[in-house]
């Protein structure tokens, strides 16, 4: 597993920051997990949940077929149409759509081999293609669109095409992805579009692949899928090299969301609401959201906003509107949000409204956003809505871990879930955590040894991750995340540096002014940091900085100094060489795409910006630094 596959809180930190609170949890249908611990000799531990999972189906469509019968008219799935409002997808109308979708790629002999590739993003015609391909046992692959439209030399996206050889490539607007499909797709797959065109290239509409007859061999094709059907590849966010494809199987699909329901069992008291923005790329938002929300019947409304200057506040209309009974973000996202749940008190009531449950992941939630998302929950309804995460990736589907409501806290994973097993490690001083279940991968495409080197040789998969206990005595009260194992290293005096738990708590002393840091000093007497700045953080100290200008930010004054006290304040936390960042920078210029050095959903690739950056990482080291090198008091 790589580090950017990662659900987890990515987390660490000490959360005394965070009041304690008298108000009450919302009261909530949970199954908190709970396990048996086998201790061996060698000191490894099996961690095994008590509660044995319940069947699942074989294949997800099965879901599709149920509701679409139960409650035709029910929204699966709305997205904004201009001024017109919402356009709405009924589950009778998937189902039918799915049908003539999958008849026209089945009539097109695709396959494993000849998979369904998508490069647009969230949306009712992506879902379309998805679910046709899904209910013809045709395997999809959503890439991210930052490839495509970010990247400027197409390298990641040539190598998938290679990689994957897909049989028809769809994306929604042929006139903003022609560039990238002129350069990557080859003469003899076919360009499947919702609107435009590509210069010198036959486009088919995907209004005519719905229009596609009906298969003469459409249902057995359906029920030949099986458990071991592949449904569906995931990317690997690419940030140890070219990405890898994750295959998806149906058992994956169906076993994780019987996990997440058992587990977060307040699904099953009324159809989840979701307002959800997380891309279909990845695996919280593509498999976790999209997914709880047909298996158990739900709504989910496609919010085309983002966490960013000009992009939050499509989020707040849409929420305005729409009261969610679950909502899932990053910490970012919700910490986005405060400012308009402060002063717009009709926004706050509709979003709390129904609410049973926050969930956030992919890094630890500051506990100033949890504290005020707690105050304003107590201000509209009396009672705190629990704030959940766990711990999982793209290769297990992804649910692995969960933390129960009353102990969930930032660096808090929790334990397995029903029908995972989890099995720790000794490594380097940590306990290395890995996982078994009928969720997790088989392996990854087309690349036989990096799939066998993925699993030890009981079978579990490596997750990379490490954890530490709540309580040494008590494993059933969970786990904190302790950082990758990978990203570990020692100092010139053999001292190791445990970088996940350092980079959470020096994120969280700096903020709201970086949004990650990377951490340098391998061979060196000294923890030197290069800090990714939150812009939007640093507004809040300088309001006149520009949105984009990431060297002027950088640069200013009142950034400079205001860092300068937290570095300084955070240096007297230390404890040790292991602990103690001496000098840092602000880094002015952005991290690349291409590079492998930041992944298309942002996370960091530690190792590839170090090897990038040498000489900054000589400047810094440098006997007399420069001047944009900062030193701690």
């Amino acid at each position: 597993m790589t580090a950017q596959a990662k659900t987890s809180t990515q987390g660490g930190t000490d959360d005394t920051a965070r009041s304690a609170s008298v108000h009450p949890l919302r009261a909530i249908s949970f199954n908190d997990p709970a396990v048996t611990v086998d201790r061996r000799d060698d000191g490894t531990i099996y961690l095994r949940p008590k509660q044995p999972l319940g069947d699942f189906p074989q294949r997800i469509t099965d879901r599709l077929h149920h509701f679409a019968k139960a409650t035709p008219e029910r929204v699966f799935m709305a997205e904004r149409v201009g001024p017109e409002g919402w356009r709405e997808l009924t589950y009778a109308t998937l189902l039918a759509a799915s049908r003539h979708i999958a008849s026209g790629l089945l009539a097109r002999g695709l396959s494993p081999d000849r998979p369904v590739m998508i490069l647009s993003g969230n949306s009712i015609d992506h879902a379309l293609v998805a679910f046709g391909s899904l209910y013809a046992g045709v395997p999809f692959c959503p890439v991210s669109p930052a490839y495509s439209l970010v990247s400027r030399d197409y390298g990641k996206l040539a190598y998938l095409m290679k990689l994957l050889t897909p049989g028809l490539v769809f994306v929604d607007d042929a006139d903003k992805f022609a560039d990238a499909l002129s350069a990557n797709v080859p003469e003899g797959t076919e360009i499947v579009a919702s609107f435009g065109s590509v210069p010198g290239r036959k486009i088919t509409m995907l209004a005519d692949l719905i229009a596609s007859p009906l298969f003469p061999g459409l249902d057995a094709a359906h029920d030949k899928i099986g458990p071991d059907t592949i449904a569906k590849f995931l990317l690997t966010s690419g940030s140890t090299g070219n990405p890898k494809a994750v295959i998806n199987t149906q058992r994956m699909i169906c076993a994780n969301q019987v996990m997440i329901r058992e587990t977060l069992a307040f699904l099953k008291d009324e159809p989840p609401v979701i307002v959800d923005w997380l891309p279909w790329n990845h695996t919280f938002g593509g498999n976790h959201n999209i997914g709880l929300t047909l298996f158990n019947g739900g709504s989910m409304y496609l919010d085309q906003g983002k966490p960013v200057p000009g992009g939050i506040e499509e989020t707040v209309r849409n929420l305005r509107e729409i009261s969610p009974t679950v909502y899932f973000n990053v910490p970012k996202g919700y910490e986005s949000l405060l400012p308009y749940f402060r002063e717009d008190l009709g926004l706050r009531k509709t979003f709390f409204s129904r609410l049973h449950a926050m969930f956030f992941s992919g890094a630890a939630l500051a506990p100033h956003v949890w504290n005020e998302l707690d105050e304003l929950s107590v201000a509209e309804t009396g009672y705190r809505v629990p704030m959940l995460t766990g711990l999982g990736s793209t290769e297990t589907a992804p649910f692995f871990m969960s933390v129960n409501p009353r102990t969930s806290r930032s660096g808090h994973v929790g334990l397995p879930v029903s029908g995972n097993e989890a099995k720790l490690v000794p490594n380097n001083g940590k306990m290395e955590v890995r996982a078994k279940g009928p969720n997790v991968t088989p392996g990854y495409w087309r690349l036989p040894e990096v799939s066998a080197a993925a699993f030890d040789s009981e079978g579990y998969y490596q997750m990379g991750d490490a954890l530490k206990p709540v309580d040494p005595n008590d494993f059933n009260a969970g786990f904190d995340f302790d950082g990758r194992v990978a990203e570990d290293f020692k100092l010139a005096s053999g001292t190791w540096v445990s970088v996940g738990p350092l980079r959470a708590r020096f994120i969280a002393a700096c903020a709201p002014l970086a949004r990650d840091v990377i951490i340098a000093g391998i061979n060196r007497d000294e923890i030197a940091a290069i800090i990714v700045l939150d812009v939007d953080g640093c507004r809040l100290i300088n309001a006149t900085l520009p949105f984009d200008d990431l060297a002027a930010t950088a640069a200013d004054p009142l950034i400079v100094e205001a860092f300068r006290e937290r570095f300084t304040k955070f240096q007297q936390t230390a404890t040790g060489s292991s602990t103690r960042i001496t000098r840092a920078v602000l880094l002015g210029v952005p991290l690349s795409i291409d590079k492998g050095e930041v992944t298309d959903k942002g996370s960091i690739n530690q190792r590839a910006v170090l090897e990038n950056r040498k000489d900054l990482i000589e400047r810094i080291y440098a006997a007399t630094p420069g001047d944009d090198v900062i030193l701690a008091r």
